[in-house]
């Protein structure tokens, strides 16, 4: 299994979420860090915490691509089958992560990814109203079988992920893309927790018209899409 978390300026959020980590997580497993373009301390305390930790790997970008590009280049760079991503400023609690395994192998083959489903969200209450008319919409036009792919917390095979077309917001349309290449998709309900430190990077109004021509773009590549079942 191949943890992978891209942060950007996470000063403060880094040993917490890795000692959370080093407790749940009880099968080998390696861990990944993209540090994309932080300013802050994020480099220094990434450098700390892997001197103790073999098992942990630190990637960085010279300037900020984004978080779809920060999961694009670890995915590329695992070594695992298994891909577990999460958030880096501790919304996203890993105690969630080895139930979401469980369901892929459980599953089969046929699971080509498990998304969590936050519950009891500790955003403002401007963010979950935009988030539910955001999901509300997404689920009409792309059925993507999720009724929240803002959660980080996702479980989903490599080969699977790297299949998929990378575009900056690839991670609020994972389902929908993974469900395009005729892969079932499983949900977990997790409880969201509040940001531990930090803010966020990302505002309602410097990703609305974006998100609204992804969710276009997204819908025509489900619409070509033609998925062969080989029998023979």
């Amino acid at each position: 299994m191949s943890v992978i978390i891209a942060v950007k300026n996470e000063a403060g959020n880094i040993l917490p979420l890795i000692g959370e980590l080093d407790a749940v997580l009880t099968e080998p497993f390696e861990l990944i860090y993209v540090n994309d373009g932080s300013t802050d301390t994020t480099a220094a305390e990434l450098v700390e915490a892997a001197r103790t930790r073999p098992y942990m790997r630190i990637i960085t970008h010279a300037t900020s691509c984004g978080k779809s590009a920060g999961v694009d280049t670890g995915a590329r760079a695992a070594r695992g089958d298994i891909l577990l991503l999460l958030d880096g400023d501790g919304q996203n609690n890993p105690v969630y992560l080895p139930a979401m395994v469980r369901l892929l192998d459980e599953g089969g083959p046929s699971i080509g990814m498990v998304q969590g489903e936050r519950q009891g969200r500790k955003d403002t209450a401007f963010k979950r109203f935009q988030s539910r008319t955001a999901n509300r919409v997404r689920r009409g036009l792309l059925n993507d079988d999720t009724r929240d792919t803002g959660c980080g917390l996702k479980a989903v095979r490599r080969a699977v992920y790297l299949a998929l077309p990378l575009f900056d917001g690839l991670h609020r349309f994972t389902p929908a893309l993974v469900k395009r290449d005729g892969y079932e998709i499983r949900t977990l309900p997790v409880v969201d927790r509040a940001r531990w430190n930090g803010v966020s990077n990302y505002g309602f109004f410097n990703r609305l018209w974006v998100g609204i021509a992804d969710l276009l773009g997204v819908w025509w590549l489900i619409r070509r899409r033609r998925v062969p079942h080989v029998v023979e």
